[in-house]
């Protein structure tokens, strides 16, 4: 909390950072975001383009998330890292990044009951914690660009949760395999892991449900097979306590996020090293994030939580949310998070570190194009600072 520079001077979103074995040369990270841009499920040139368009030397990026399992799907032409052929893709992305300089993390991804009969193989009813479906409040993309209602989906039995804590070792090691530094666990969001913690989706009797312990017990299985299979340092973790994204609700997330830090804190205890970062999500994306403005809910008691669980964790701290350049700087300066990460800003200004440093203006991104799977469009066409001609490029203040 007391962090300071090399030089002495407080740290500040553009200083030099130290994650683990990793030396980032600034604090800026690419926030993982779904782009539906892997036809069939597999990465390609699109990917690389885009990956890269987006890294500096010494910078940080985390995948958009990334199918452990083939029953792991939520939208429509996202990637895998399941087999041997996406890891040969993720290659190639992994590979250009690198020749950047950057560090880059593979988000591994299950949806759970946030998907539908359309994205499932052979046409099966999604898994998850529940068989409560999540309420027609949303709705989930299908392929063929329309929107559906969320099905019912089939409560996972509890001999078969442990296949799917397999799934996520297994998809870690393809991870590595593929080049990539390390790996996100996407616990956040109201996908899988987020449907086991929160008590307003868990209605579970047995050793996965019902008091918090018991909540805990997925993900804490899960991160401790995934640090076994490939080591804490390369494990980061991704949570958001305070979120309700499809009907992700708990009645105390205060507690839910230091009982999952307090597990955190003891794996790193039991095997004698640091988790590469814990990742929150602050609790004004619900209100603000999936939308073009709208309130951001209490600040005090976002800056209670956040504060809170950036206190009680040991190690790397990576906050993301609505982030704007300000609130970015504020949030380093202050001590609120060692690195930041940023999403639909980084979306539509591939050079946002640049941008950011020199509070140059960005250029403004287009929502309708976030989950089109036009490979250019929406994707890799946004303007830096000097477009391929060296001119620059048109710009307006955000």
């Amino acid at each position: 909390m007391s962090e300071t520079t090399p030089d002495g001077a407080t740290p500040s979103l553009f200083s030099p950072y130290k994650m683990g074995k990793f030396d980032l040369s600034h604090r800026v990270v690419l926030a993982p975001m779904t782009r539906c841009r892997a036809l069939n499920n597999m990465p390609n040139a699109a990917l690389v383009q885009y990956y890269t368009q987006r890294a500096t030397s010494g910078g940080f990026l985390i995948t958009e998330g990334t199918m452990i399992s083939p029953t792991a799907a939520g939208f429509p032409h996202v990637p895998g890292i399941f087999n041997k052929e996406q890891v040969e893709e993720w290659k190639k992305v992994v590979d250009a990044v690198h020749a950047k300089g950057a560090v880059i993390f593979c988000q591994l991804w299950h949806v759970g009951r946030a998907s539908h009969q359309e994205l499932q193989p052979g046409g099966i009813a999604p898994s998850s914690s529940t068989d409560k479906p999540i309420s027609k409040r949303w709705r989930v993309l299908l392929p063929d660009g329309s929107y559906g209602i969320y099905p019912k989906p089939r409560k996972l039995e509890t001999y078969q949760i442990p296949e799917v804590v397999e799934h996520y070792r297994a998809a870690a090691v393809n991870a590595i395999e593929a080049g990539f530094d390390g790996v996100e666990i996407h616990g956040a969001h109201g996908y899988l892991i987020d449907q086991f913690l929160k008590d307003g989706i868990n209605d579970r009797t047995d050793e996965y449900g019902g008091s918090l312990h018991n909540r805990c017990k997925f993900i804490t299985q899960v991160v401790q097979s995934v640090i076994s299979a490939i080591g804490a340092g390369r494990v980061g973790v991704r949570i958001s306590p305070a979120i309700d994204h499809l009907d992700a609700t708990d009645s105390d997330p205060l507690s839910l996020g230091l009982a999952v830090i307090e597990r955190l804190n003891k794996l790193q205890t039991d095997h004698a090293a640091k988790l590469a970062y814990l990742h929150v999500t602050q609790p004004r994306y619900a209100a603000y994030g999936q939308t073009e403005s709208g309130p951001h809910g209490s600040a005090d008691e976002e800056a209670r939580f956040m504060m809170t669980w950036r206190r009680a964790y040991s190690g790397t701290f990576i906050c993301s949310g609505g982030f704007t350049r300000r609130l970015g700087v504020e949030a380093v300066a202050e001590g609120g998070a060692d690195l930041v990460a940023f999403g639909r800003l980084f979306i539509s200004n591939p050079d946002l570190v640049t941008r950011l440093e020199i509070d140059a203006p960005l250029n403004k991104y287009v929502r309708g194009t976030f989950y089109t799977h036009d490979p250019v469009v929406g994707y890799t066409d946004y303007p830096s600072l000097k477009d391929g001609t060296g001119k620059t490029a048109p710009l307006s203040r955000m």
